[in-house]
């Protein structure tokens, strides 16, 4: 699954070439100076890193369970058997 925090677009074949013959020429244009707040861009990356594990300690074992029956019933979802 892609990351949610990448923000790159997808390139189609005539980009990606005319990217290829720019850095193959050294015709390389600079990339975007990063203009947001180091400091929000830390607490972000804080919090996701805790995110995932708080949450599952804040579940009850039956809440965790439901929850992953409704992912694998959504996973199974339209497959032949």
């Amino acid at each position: 699954m892609p990351s949610r925090a990448s923000t790159r677009k997808a390139r189609d074949a005539n980009q990606t070439a005319f990217a290829v013959v720019q850095q193959a020429t050294g015709q390389v244009t600079p990339a975007e100076p990063d203009t947001r707040n180091p400091a929000a861009v830390a607490l972000a990356a804080l919090g996701a890193a805790k995110g995932g594990q708080a949450r599952a300690r804040a579940l009850s074992p039956a809440r965790r369970r439901a929850i992953a029956r409704k992912a694998a019933a959504a996973r199974w979802k339209g497959r032949k058997r």
